[in-house]
């Protein structure tokens, strides 16, 4: 299959297999390996990605599904010159992260959780990022992160 979309802000064609997941075009053919695999069933988020606005397991869908979307990947969140997106820059600074395995996903559902509702509570951060499985940090570093990568993109 010949498929266009864009990503982070680049227009891409690409050539794949109809089965060909999401996750596996972004890695594999554009060659964008910061979303990751886990799990192969949607159940981790390590390959959530932002897809026309919202997130998405990109484990769970065929890269023909999206033809045609704007999609951001981890890579696509820093500015050009080097500059961290406000939620990449409050998970470093509130240590939101230990092994990295899970963050590239963690950080892309919590910008959209952030765009969707900007003044979240812990309860409710919590409940949204119940996708994300993290294993070593407890979240409360991932809580705090998101509570000031919001308050950062608010402004």
């Amino acid at each position: 299959m010949h498929l266009k979309f864009t990503v982070n802000n680049k227009a891409v064609e690409i050539d794949v297999a109809s089965n060909t997941l999401l996750v596996q075009a972004l890695r594999e053919t554009l060659h964008l390996t910061g979303t990751h695999v886990g799990c192969d069933t949607a159940q981790c988020g390590a390959c959530t990605v932002i897809v026309d606005g919202k997130s998405l397991k990109s484990c769970n869908v065929l890269a023909a599904q999206v033809e045609g979307a704007k999609i951001t990947t981890i890579e696509g969140l820093a500015s050009a010159d080097g500059t961290l997106h406000p939620m990449q820059a409050a998970f470093k600074e509130c240590h939101g992260l230990q092994c990295g395995f899970c963050t590239p996903g963690m950080v892309m559902s919590a910008v959209d959780l952030c765009a969707r509702h900007p003044k979240a509570t812990e309860a409710e951060i919590r409940e949204q990022l119940e996708g994300n499985l993290c294993r070593c940090t407890g979240y409360q570093n991932i809580v705090k992160a998101v509570q000031m990568g919001a308050a950062q993109m608010a402004k």
